[in-house]
């Protein structure tokens, strides 16, 4: 609660108590504490007000829908298919021609989390390629690392599957997948990202969105995954998502 309330980082917070400079409720807190509805939680004294309520959207962004709040040639955007919350913004991009699992949210400490490449979240793709699944040394390449016009890139993992190869990466450059399979002789027909970290895209379907509960949240908060350590795996495991919007 301290870090989502802005008083220090996760880690920095973790210092507080152990310092002893944080009480709830009139006690000397420890680590792993929780803060209880009507608990009055304190650093140094001073009273901490609990920050806002934060949402957390999953949505599956179709091909030809813009990552942007507003698109200067006029085309749709993924905002013209959530609701309107105040301070929504989107968790990275995924770009015109991508299609699959984007996060939008109103928490910026879980924004950074899932972008800034300390953290480690994995992102797992399923890749369709133009000529079909590309061959063993493509796929050796891919994951020790190919030159593209920004710096080395590389696969976490990477395996075949038909048609193209499920790939796992842990940072996010512009169009990075597709520069990485065309730098391997291996151009993207088509892009579907499966996986943020921990969480699938499921059944959701294109276009749709659902709101994330409290416990998805903070399984991506604080988690780095490894699902993409097995990407055949993680694509077997495309459950969940049940609830639906249009």
């Amino acid at each position: 609660m301290l870090a989502r309330a802005g008083v220090a980082s996760r880690r920095g917070a973790e210092a507080l108590i152990t310092a002893g400079r944080v009480t709830i409720g009139g006690r000397r807190a420890v680590l792993g504490d929780r803060v209880a509805p009507g608990d009055e939680l304190r650093v140094d004294g001073r009273v901490v007000e609990p920050a806002a309520d934060q949402r957390t959207f999953a949505l599956h962004k179709p091909r030809g829908v813009v990552t942007s709040a507003a698109d200067e040639r006029g085309r749709r955007t993924v905002f013209d298919l959530l609701p309107t919350v105040a301070g929504l913004h989107p968790v990275g991009r995924l770009d015109l021609d991508s299609e699959g699992l984007l996060l939008l949210t109103t928490d910026g400490e879980l924004t950074l989390r899932l972008t800034h490449p300390r953290y480690g979240h994995a992102k797992t793709y399923r890749v369709w390629c133009l000529a079909g699944t590309p061959d063993a040394e493509a796929l050796a390449r891919l994951r020790n690392g190919v030159l593209l016009d920004d710096g080395w890139a590389r696969a976490d993992a990477v395996r075949p599957v038909a048609g193209g190869a499920m790939l796992v990466l842990r940072e996010g450059r512009k169009r990075q997948v597709r520069r990485m399979f065309a730098a391997v002789g291996a151009p993207v027909e088509r892009l579907l990202r499966t996986h943020v970290g921990s969480l699938p895209l499921g059944d959701l379907p294109a276009g749709s969105w659902r709101e994330l509960g409290a416990e998805e949240v903070e399984r991506l908060r604080y988690t780095r995954d490894d699902a993409g350590r097995d990407p055949g795996r993680a694509e077997a495991r495309r459950t969940g998502a049940r609830r639906r919007h249009s």
